[in-house]
């Protein structure tokens, strides 16, 4: 087995504490895990998904989605290579399959702040 990098090791630890921020519903630590120049494309509007650019945008868009009344994520996997990670999750607003949606994060994680995330999910 091949050990961990040390940049590895420091994406790895950025996008599970990324991941925190939407199983609390607390977006407070975004500020600091979001470089100044971080760039978002995000799942919506089709085809190509609305661009953000910057912290505070970026920061935004995500304490939106953490706060969400009667939404969760559910972590699937988190697959990491030297600075770029894939987050596999699933998203819930109901109670019922059919009231959720699976999709993935490419992120890249630069000097331990998140510089960019990519969002894609399944569609019908």
């Amino acid at each position: 087995m091949k050990a961990r990098t040390p940049v590895a090791a420091g994406t790895e630890e950025v996008l599970r504490r990324f991941n925190q921020v939407f199983l609390d519903h607390d977006p407070a630590p975004l500020a600091a895990l979001v470089d100044e120049h971080c760039v978002i494309e995000n799942t919506t509007p089709a085809p190509d998904g609305a661009r953000m650019v910057g912290r505070e945008a970026c920061v935004a868009l995500w304490t939106q989605i953490a706060t969400a009344p009667g939404t969760y994520f559910t972590p699937e996997d988190l697959i990491v290579m030297g600075e770029r990670g894939i987050i596999l999750w699933r998203y819930h607003w109901g109670t019922e399959p059919a009231g959720s949606l699976r999709g993935v994060n490419l992120m890249r994680v630069r000097d331990g702040r998140i510089v960019e995330a990519l969002g894609y999910v399944k569609g019908s």
